[in-house]
Parts: structure tokens; sequence; C-alpha cells
């Protein structure tokens, strides 16, 4: 009989080592997982608290919104209102899984398990995250922007910074680039990025290059071309959607280092862009991979009975899915819809019935479940994903059903039950609700004449007649105008009729 990991809730570096490779050999070996080298750090309550604040993150510059979370999440944690995490895992070469160190040895497993190796595979291997993360480079570039920004800070003093940042994270979800890549700088363009970051030389050829030049390139064309609308949308590659790239690069106003940091936020936003897309499948991947791998450590008699069921107590209450009339209650759980879609996915492939067999022919009977996992895993993000695999099966288990979303009449009627077209409409409706293009306001520049009046002219395209709060949409304009410099103005219209709804400008 093989010897025990560990007998005992305390933990040791020794019996961390000892666990660790156990779990490695059944996800490597076992399960084909592929992963990036881990990098396991123990942490105090105080230092997760420290690493929520930052996002996640190992290195972050400093912003009063960063202390303000921590002194929140603190004061809810000390006085027993919330609880902390197990465990922060960053999508990094190598990846860092953080602790925390009043964890028995037996929950140490478990989160070694779903982070180091369930949340690290999905990072590795998953397409959003290779093609739009640099998991090499992040810890670099997060070093570079702390520093960056405390150099600005005594340069030009941090009233001056704040201002700028506190701009850019308004306009954070308005920061990334959802379909397609930026157009690639020209050689100008990276040298004086470059000179930039190398310390400040030469602050007014840089200046030049952004607004002057730009401005005048921007003059010229409009001269041969008689000032077309068309034209000067083409030559700034309008619309666009990140507005935080578009006044990073033709704002008449910002200096070489305020545009820097706009880069900054806008890259970290990027980054941080697909974790949003793939909450479900995510959480899925790293929890389904902590429950198969602690069945095996059992099954070879690694682990005590007594250690299998407080995991198991712990996963039990990671994957509750609250009814609807439930206190608890705040949507479908992450954790309970993707750990099911990813067991479901294992029964159809096993002992598929012939409604499985009908839904899903290219993967029902395959003997080889979890070739079927990472292919999942490796080519979908929540929306598509739900779209191919949710089954009948788990939507009647999950007991869903679609009402009629109709503000003007008076009692909610259910349009969809539990019949054919049924499940596929509330499959697609499941699906396009972790669609962040209907989750988020779609808001994109449309039109500047910086040879004229100068105003920015953005578009918001209102979905199923949901307009922006007018509060929060005047305050956000606000740090528009101060990015841009000049009036900025938004119409509202329906994104299928065109029909405008609103319009609303800011002026000095």
């Amino acid at each position: 009989m093989p010897d025990l990991l560990f007998d005992g809730p305390e933990w040791t570096f020794e019996l961390l080592s000892k666990a660790h490779d156990a779990i490695e050999e059944i996800a490597l070996n076992e399960l084909g997982l592929d992963i990036y080298p881990n990098q396991i750090e123990i942490i105090s309550a105080e230092q997760m608290l420290d690493a929520y604040s930052c996002v996640g993150m190992p290195l972050m510059y400093q912003h009063w919104s960063f202390g303000k979370r921590f002194a929140r999440d603190e004061a809810l944690y000390r006085t027993g209102r919330q609880g902390l995490a197990y465990e922060i895992v960053i999508n990094s070469n190598p990846c860092i899984s953080y602790n925390m160190e009043e964890n028995t040895m037996a929950m140490q497993t478990l989160v070694m398990a779903h982070a180091a190796f369930g949340h690290n595979h999905f990072f590795k291997n998953n397409y959003l995250f290779q093609n739009w993360t640099d998991a090499s480079a992040i810890h670099d570039y997060l070093a570079f922007a702390k520093n960056f920004i405390a150099g600005c800070e005594e340069r030009y003093g941090i009233d001056a910074v704040e201002e700028i940042l506190d701009a850019a994270h308004a306009l954070q979800t308005q920061g990334v680039f959802r379909y397609g890549r930026p157009p690639r700088p020209t050689a100008e363009e990276l040298q004086a990025i470059q000179q930039q970051r190398q310390g400040f030389e030469d602050q007014k050829s840089v200046l030049d290059l952004w607004t002057e030049n730009a401005m005048r390139a921007e003059t010229n064309l409009n001269e041969l071309k008689d000032s077309a609308l068309s034209d000067r949308q083409a030559a700034m590659n309008l619309p666009q959607e990140n507005i935080l790239y578009f006044l990073e690069k033709h704002s008449p106003v910002l200096e070489a280092w305020q545009r820097e940091i706009l880069r900054i936020v806008r890259y970290l936003a990027q980054y941080m862009y697909p974790q949003k897309q793939t909450k479900v499948m995510n959480e899925g991947c790293a929890t389904y991979t902590h429950y198969l791998i602690i069945n095996r450590l059992l099954e070879k008699g690694l682990i005590t009975d007594g250690a299998f069921m407080e995991m198991m107590h712990s996963h039990t209450n990671v994957v509750l899915q609250p009814e609807f009339d439930d206190p608890r209650y705040g949507g479908l759980n992450p954790y309970a819809l993707g750990f099911a879609m990813m067991q479901d996915i294992r029964r159809i492939c096993e002992a598929p019935t012939e409604e499985d067999r009908e839904w899903f022919p290219s993967f029902a009977g395959n003997p080889d479940w979890m070739a079927v996992l990472r292919d999942a895993w490796a080519n979908y993000r929540d929306e598509s994903f739900i779209l191919q695999f949710l089954s009948p099966h788990l939507i009647r288990k999950f007991k869903l059903f679609m009402l009629a979303d109709d503000a003007k009449q008076a009692n909610l009627i259910v349009s969809h039950i539990h019949n054919r077209q049924g499940y596929r409409d509330i499959r697609a409706a499941l699906a396009q609700s972790y669609d962040l293009a209907y989750q988020e306001p779609d808001i994109q520049v449309q039109d500047a004449d910086l040879r004229g009046d100068r105003v920015l002219k953005l578009t918001h395209a209102v979905r199923d007649g949901i307009v922006l709060d007018p509060k929060n949409r005047d305050e956000v304009l606000k740090h528009v105008r101060r990015l841009w410099g000049y009036d900025v103005s938004m119409t509202a219209s329906d994104h299928k009729t065109g029909t405008r709804m609103s319009h609303v400008s800011t002026a000095a």
C-alpha cells in the first residue's frame, strides 16, 4: 500500500512538494494536461486582500481605487461578512498560484489541483489566451508599468498622473479590441514609444509626432480629398470600438507620457478580457480537474477518507446552485454550470442516450472523453461553449425555461419550455447572456474633425431598449472630454432600426 501524502491538517513545504508531485503525475500522465511551470506561493490573509485589490496581479502601479478596494474588502473580512478565496492564480509563465496560509493540508492539495493544474492548463491552451495574451512577458510589463507611472508621479506630480488614471479607468471597459487586432504602429511611432519609455528624452519631438504631425497629415489628406467625412474616417480608422486606443492615437491635447498611461491601462484591460469571456469554462475546467484528481488520489490510497471528505465538502459548496427563491440566489453559478457541463460531456461520451446521439453526433459515444474536454477547453469561450455543448438533459436538470421579455406586458409569460424548439431557444438565449457584445454597451467613436470644430462624436447602439444610466453616462463623458480636450457628444440609436433615442454633449 502506498504511503499517504499527508495525515493531519498541518502543512509543511515538504508535504506541499510531495502532494504537488503526486497531482502532477495524475494531471500530466493520466489526464493529458499541458501546463506552464508552476510557482506556488503561500500568503497571508492581508496579502490575499492586497492581491484582490490589484485584480490578482503580482505587481501593480499605485492608484487610489486599489486602496479603496483593499479597505472595503478588509473591513468586510475582519467583521465576518466576507470570506477570502482559497487561492488566486495568474495567467503567466511560470503560472503563479497564491495559496492561503490558513488552509489545511487537504485544502492546499485541493487548490493546487484546481489552480496550479486546472486553471494553468486552461490559460496555456485556450485560444483566447493564446491569441490575446503573452504569459511570458506580463511580469516584465507590470514592472515597467509600475516604474513608469511612479516616474511620472515624481516628474509631473501625483495629481496630474491621478487625473489621467481616473479617466482611463473610467473607460477600461471601452478600452479593448473585441473583434480584431489594432493597426500595427509605424516605424516612427515605435521609435517615439521606445524613446518615451527610456526616460522621457526629447519630449518635444515625441509630442510633435503624436499631435502636430498627425494633425498635419490629417490636414493634407483632407485638402487632397476635399474634407470628405468618409476620407476622414478612413484616415483615423473609424468607427473605432476601442475608445482608449483612439484617444491615445488622436487626442490633440495629450502629452506623450499621458498617452503611455492610456496604453498601459488598455493593455491590462485587454489582458484581462479573455477571463471575462471564459468564466464558466475556466472555472468549470479547474473544478472538474480538481474533482478528477482528488478522486484518483483517493483511489490510489494517497489520501485518507477524512481528507477526501474535507475536500468534497468544499467542492460541494463551490458548485452549489441555489434555487431562484433562495436568499443566496444570484443567477447561475459559473462553477455549478461549468462543472455540470464537463460532467455531462463525459456522460454523453460514455453512456449516450438516443437524444444525446441526435444532438451531439460528433462526440456521443466517443470513448476518449478527456480528449473531447481538452478540445472544448482549447477552442471555445463561454458563449460558443454553451451554444455547442449544453444538452437537453442539463436544461432539464437545471430546470431552465424562458420568460417573454416585454416591458409593455402586464404579466410575465413563459415563452419556451422543455420541447425540441424550446431547448434550442433556451440554449441560444443562455449563450447570448454570456456574450459580452450584449452585456457591455456598444459605444464607438464615429467622427472627429480635427480641422473643424474638433467635437468627438460617439455613438451608442442601444440593444433591447436598454439605455445608459444618465448620471454615470455624463460622468464618464467628462472623463472622455478631459482626455480629448474638446467637446464630446454621444448619440444613442436603436441598433436594429437606427431610430435616434437621445443626444447629449459636454462642453468646457
